[in-house]
């Protein structure tokens, strides 16, 4: 890093975020041991991917420490993996362990005093301390309970893959009707039931409603009483599981449809996850099954953005190659956003090529930088410093040294990028 770089480093190090997706649990938000950090899917999905048997990592019955204890059998492995430097930063920076002593050697030790520390009454505020972070949005079950946390720290976000993907199956159904206090025999009633899920979340400081999206998905415009969707309906009640694809895609297109109105009705931006395939490797280890799919594209939502213009869609892309077509849809149409670095594409390389051909074309209040995506408050710390030090680099070469800007322009830049867009899309016009 040069001494441009660090300076933009620095002024960016200090700003307090707002980290738009995640998947942390308000009410354990902290890791309580080493193992629900090395249970993360990246460590693994790579230990296995490296030789160990799934059976070896999911044992039924493994206790935490024993799980640690097998996966540094394997850990040296990737050892030189961007992974592994992000727990090397939560064991030197968090958990005050010397970055030499976290091997198979020391492993034991190194449970033991983490373990002590992550029992601390106020581990998780410390952690959310020292990374500077604000609030954390959510990713919450269409039928999860919101008055029991604090959601103005812990935001609430209502994911819908269920009630686009999955109302086929009578346990799907019967969630939504304890949900919204209505039962489920219509299409009306499901529109109505929907209704009051996004009245019950905004109500409770909801700021954006998601969904993760398969290939093939091509959503357009079903209208409320279309007679094809009825029947279909129809068809899936009796059939349930075992309702034909065709029958359950035109369920799937008529609830994304509603779920696109509501969120124009309620303010709420939808964030489109697009172009993971499940199950790819049914015989990895859980969440490592799932792998990109080159096999879309964003003209299949084309009716979408032309037809919700007043929407704003943040779009998350699996992988890289997916990047210039988002960075082209989003030099064009005013409501689709770059949003952060996904899974796949969330390493070092990627997100620099990616973020340069952000910079270079997107307008600068369109570009949601960067989230989180954890599990454990652990981990916002180790993967947002992973991405200032890119976006400074980026910012320093592409806007300082080839456009010429000053550092100060820079700086205001990677600020807008890292908060203030987060603030303007999601937090803005809601509070």
């Amino acid at each position: 890093m040069n001494s441009l770089e660090k300076t933009l480093f620095n002024e960016l190090d200090n700003l307090t975020l707002v980290d738009s997706h995640s998947h942390i649990n308000p009410r354990q938000p902290a890791a309580q041991n080493l193992g629900d950090l090395l249970g993360y899917h990246y460590y693994t999905e790579l230990v296995h991917s490296a030789g160990m048997p799934r059976d070896t990592i999911e044992q039924e019955g493994l206790s935490p420490k024993e799980k640690v204890g097998r996966l540094f059998t394997r850990l040296h492995e990737i050892d030189h993996t961007v992974q592994w430097e992000w727990f090397l930063d939560i064991g030197q920076d968090l958990l005050d362990l010397p970055r030499e002593s976290i091997d198979a050697e020391h492993w034991e030790a190194c449970f033991d005093r983490a373990s002590e520390r992550m029992q601390q009454a106020d581990w998780a505020e410390r952690v959310l301390r020292e990374s500077n972070v604000e609030r954390i949005f959510l990713t919450n079950d269409f039928d999860d309970k919101l008055d029991d946390f604090d959601t103005h720290r812990y935001v609430p976000c209502l994911r819908t893959d269920d009630l686009v993907f999955h109302l086929h199956l009578d346990r799907t159904r019967q969630r939504l009707s304890a949900a919204c206090g209505e039962s489920i025999s219509s299409l009306r009633d499901i529109q109505r039931g929907i209704g009051e899920l996004f009245r019950y979340f905004t109500s409770h400081g909801a700021r954006a409603c998601a969904i993760s999206l398969p290939p093939w998905f091509t959503p357009h415009r079903i209208a409320c009483d279309d007679p094809s969707a009825a029947a279909s309906w129809q068809r899936v009640q009796v059939a349930g599981e075992g309702a034909s694809e065709e029958d359950r895609r035109n369920i799937a297109y008529w609830v994304f449809w509603r779920l696109a109105e509501y969120c124009v009705e309620h303010r709420l931006p939808f964030d489109l996850m697009i172009g993971v395939n499940r199950r790819v490797y049914p015989g990895g280890v859980y969440q490592g099954q799932d792998l990109y799919d080159s096999r879309w594209s964003l003209i299949q939502y084309s009716e979408l953005f032309n037809s919700f213009t007043n929407l704003k869609f943040p779009i998350s892309v699996l992988a890289s190659v997916s990047n210039q077509e988002l960075v082209d849809y989003a030099w064009i149409f005013p409501n689709v956003l770059p949003h952060g670095h996904w899974w796949y594409s969330n390493t070092p390389t990627f997100i620099e090529h990616d973020l340069r051909a952000r910079i270079d074309a997107v307008p600068r209040n369109k570009l949601l930088g960067y989230y989180s995506d954890a599990y454990k408050l652990e981990f916002i710390l180790p993967k947002y410093r992973m991405y200032k030090r890119i976006l400074a680099k980026v910012l320093a070469q592409s806007v300082c040294i080839d456009r010429g800007k000053s550092e100060t322009h820079a700086v205001e830049l990677g600020k807008q990028i890292l908060r203030g867009n987060v603030d303007s899309v999601f937090l803005e016009t809601n509070e």
